[in-house]
């Protein structure tokens, strides 16, 4: 029985790709791609030549159980995701848990996740806080956001740029627009930005400029109520 090796890949800047994730791809039997097109542009970046094979949200219910008997069989395979940490808001969780419930051994490499520097870069507290990664785009939206509304953590969401602007909008309407909050955008690459105030502020700042980019949407838990730990 061989090994699932789950291997982040850069949120933008290829130089952040780990020497050890470089070799885990090229030593692997197969990468597992969300989108090998992307995918193979870090590939031949470092020219790592292992077979890919496509593994996406459209196609994962069907392969896991063959994924899982070519394990078993004992093909090493490694899974990345278009960027980042995968089955974090990507592909991967399905293959993961069914690996464990298989007794295969799952690695999963320490790397790349857009979140982590978006709150340490907020200036919001963050000895304490909760990833809800994309809200739901319509059904249990609302519901969701009001269960949010006395959370005292700081809360960290993912947003594409078409729907930047009316979510800002909607977590003012639920969060106050004196709530503190941070947006990032672009993580890691040449227009990386980051812009921080309250969320009404950060409305109008995107008012006036497109968003452009992918999200990070940083926000201030309930203010009062959040509880510092002394180190």
């Amino acid at each position: 029985m061989a090994k699932l090796y789950v291997v982040p890949t850069p949120v933008g800047n290829l130089e952040d790709m780990t020497m050890r994730a470089i070799r885990v791809l090229k030593e692997a039997d197969c990468v597992l791609a969300e989108d090998t097109r992307t995918s193979g542009i870090l590939m031949k970046h470092f020219d790592i030549k292992t077979r890919m094979q496509s593994h996406h949200k459209f196609n994962e219910h069907k392969t896991v159980e063959g994924l899982v008997a070519r394990l078993q069989g004992g093909e090493n395979i490694a899974l990345i995701s278009d960027a980042g940490t995968p089955a974090i808001s990507d592909p991967g969780f399905l293959l993961v848990r069914e690996c464990r419930k298989a007794g295969i051994d799952v690695e999963c490499l320490p790397g790349a996740t857009a979140f982590v520097p978006a709150l340490v870069a907020s200036g919001l507290p963050n000895d304490r806080f909760c990833f809800e990664g994309f809200l739901p785009q319509k059904k249990g939206r609302s519901t969701r956001l009001s269960e949010l509304a006395n959370e005292t953590r700081t809360m960290i969401f993912y947003e594409s740029p078409f729907r930047l602007l009316k979510t800002l909008i909607q977590f003012a309407e639920v969060f106050g627009a004196d709530r503190d909050a941070s947006v990032s955008r672009e993580i890691s690459k040449i227009h990386e930005e980051t812009v921080r105030g309250t969320l009404s502020e950060i409305i109008a700042h995107f008012t006036e400029r497109e968003p452009k980019g992918e999200f990070v949407i940083v926000v201030g838990g309930l203010p009062g109520k959040t509880r510092y730990v002394e180190i």
